[in-house]
């Protein structure tokens, strides 16, 4: 998963009315139907991403697949993003502790979290969980002082229930799988660069800060690769190991990302944010297909728990 492209969205300059607007048209923008489509793209993508994930996690160690999974982006989107990386390399250093601290958060940590969760929890319990994500961005706001409402705070306290069922294996009690809690780490660390996403300095240029975050997540990331290396050995180069870390480095990492971008361009965000609660389905028919893994009754209501109270809540805050 492309964890830039979700996250944040950059206000539009308002076009003039008039020939402006028809020729920004003419220049490839994408009307309101295939904007639904790129973002239906963009979170299918993603959503195999968790596939992919626990597909590999017999064959290649999480921190190496993740090591590698950035290296693989980096290459991919270096022709788009190097040269205004280069424009802006001043904004780079001058904020440099900012890209930081987001990059430990968005790229280093949650990417590592969900590769280790894939050792030991379903695709499809990873993909409800980090569905549930938007709760926890929820409670940064609270604490930011932003008021919540009433159908904003049912919908938060609904599908948190919903992950404590899933995670609790369909109860409230505590004895839960290993992976899901590593799951939930990941939640928690992508709602936290979320968080950090709305102290994007304006002026850096969304490519820029993109790139920036790949080379240096892979650099965080190599003293434990090294470590890794050390203690558990490499990973065959066989098509079982090769093919999702092309996945989830190309697919995941560059082309989600600019079908995203082109949808909100379309849509909105609002709108192809609608889309992206679509994932869980997509996780749970994914993981049947490709992992043979089978969604039972008790994980369709969490689900639905968690699918209605993220609903619920977006509308809400899409009101205000």
């Amino acid at each position: 998963m492309a964890v830039t492209d979700r996250a944040r969205t950059v206000p539009q300059a308002r076009r003039p009315p008039g020939p402006a607007r028809k020729g920004a048209a003419g220049s490839g923008a994408a009307g309101p139907g295939a904007g639904v489509l790129l973002a239906l793209l963009a979170t299918v993508v993603w959503s195999g991403s968790f596939v992919a994930t626990r597909g590999m996690a017999d064959t290649v160690p999480p921190v190496q697949a993740v090591f590698w999974r950035w290296i693989i982006a980096l290459l991919a989107v270096a022709p788009f993003a190097a040269r205004q990386a280069w424009r802006q390399r001043a904004l780079i250093r001058q904020h440099f502790g900012y890209i930081a601290l987001a990059t430990l958060f968005g790229v280093t940590l949650y990417n590592t979290l969900v590769h280790q969760a894939g050792l030991t929890t379903s695709a499809s319990n990873m993909g409800m969980i980090m569905a549930a994500s938007p709760v926890i961005m929820a409670c940064y706001a609270r604490l930011g002082g932003e008021r919540l409402g009433p159908r904003r705070t049912i919908g938060m306290l609904v599908a948190a229930l919903g992950v404590l069922l899933l995670v609790g294996d369909g109860s409230l009690g505590f004895d839960f799988a290993a992976g899901d809690l590593w799951m939930f780490g990941a939640a928690l660390s992508f709602a936290t660069y979320s968080a950090l996403l709305k102290r994007r300095p304006a002026e850096l240029g969304g490519l820029a800060f993109l790139i920036t975050t790949f080379a240096l997540g892979a650099l965080m990331l190599a003293p434990a690769y090294a470590v890794s290396l050390t203690f558990q050995g490499g990973f065959a180069l066989t098509p079982a190991s090769v093919g999702p870390l092309l996945y989830v480095g190309v697919f995941s990492s560059a082309v989600a990302f600019f079908a995203w971008n082109r949808a909100v361009a379309a849509i909105g965000a609002a709108r192809a944010g609608i889309v992206y609660y679509l994932q869980p389905v997509c996780v749970a028919g994914l993981g049947l297909l490709f992992l043979g893994e089978r969604t039972g009754p008790a994980q369709l209501l969490c689900m639905a728990l968690i699918l209605g109270g993220v609903g619920l809540g977006s509308a809400a805050g899409a009101r205000r």
